[in-house]
């Protein structure tokens, strides 16, 4: 009986490919895990980019540094391990202070009147911050044992007060040539670093000029500082 279906006689031909050596797989391993982590490098990259130009921008080139009002610290000079006391007696570390930006008064427990224009300024300062406000803490240290007067403590409440023995503050916070550590208002950046000194006997005159000076630290910082320790 004849079939119409094509018959192959010719035996059937199997190509024999070798197995990878162990060696083989293992470097295919690594170039493949070498890859993923440079992948992994870039896109991290790609998310850091505008925090480290931020951060660049500030700490090296300093944008607008020449018209700046406040005298830039040039070393900065990080936050001193140093207990404080609070007005109620408890202890606090002044490097918990950190991951906030810090406007800084110094004076007597009295508080003159020159003390309560500068606490008025600060206060003032960081209201007029608007929505940056919560980025910025208002700290007053006093240098001295002497009692806070009551009329003054109601306007404190916004106010971080904290007594530090005058000699070790004086290792931390120096005034210009000519002037008293009282006499100025002192900026900390949240990586805890004195790096702005405002001119002494700061009036309200002068005001706008300090603000000025504060909405460039924070626009140039705002990349990588958020509000809230």
């Amino acid at each position: 009986m004849s079939s119409d279906i094509p018959r192959d006689d010719h035996p059937l031909g199997l190509t024999v490919h070798s197995m990878p050596s162990s060696e083989q797989i293992s470097q295919d391993a690594q170039s493949r895990t070498r890859g993923g982590r440079w992948k992994m490098f870039m896109v991290l990259l790609v998310c850091a980019a505008p925090v480290i130009a931020s951060y660049f921008t500030y700490y090296v080139i300093r944008p607008e540094g020449r018209r700046n009002f406040g005298e830039l610290i040039d070393p900065q000079r990080s936050l001193p391990n140093l207990n404080a006391t609070t007005l109620d007696g408890k202890s606090i570390n002044l490097q918990t202070l950190k991951k906030q930006w810090l406007l800084v008064s110094v004076s007597s427990g009295a508080c003159n009147e020159a003390c309560a224009e500068h606490l008025y300024l600060q206060r003032q300062l960081r209201e007029g911050l608007g929505k940056d406000k919560d980025r910025v803490d208002w700290i007053w240290l006093i240098n001295d044992t002497t009692p806070v007067p009551d009329a003054i403590k109601p306007a404190l409440r916004d106010a971080t007060v904290l007594r530090v023995p005058a000699g070790e503050l004086a290792q931390w916070l120096q005034p210009a040539e000519g002037a008293a550590l009282q006499d100025h208002l002192y900026v900390v950046d949240p990586i805890g670093n004195w790096m702005m000194r405002f001119p002494a006997k700061l009036g309200a005159s002068d005001a706008p000029k300090a603000k000025r000076d504060l909405d460039r630290l924070l626009r140039a910082s705002a990349f990588w500082d958020k509000e809230g320790r």
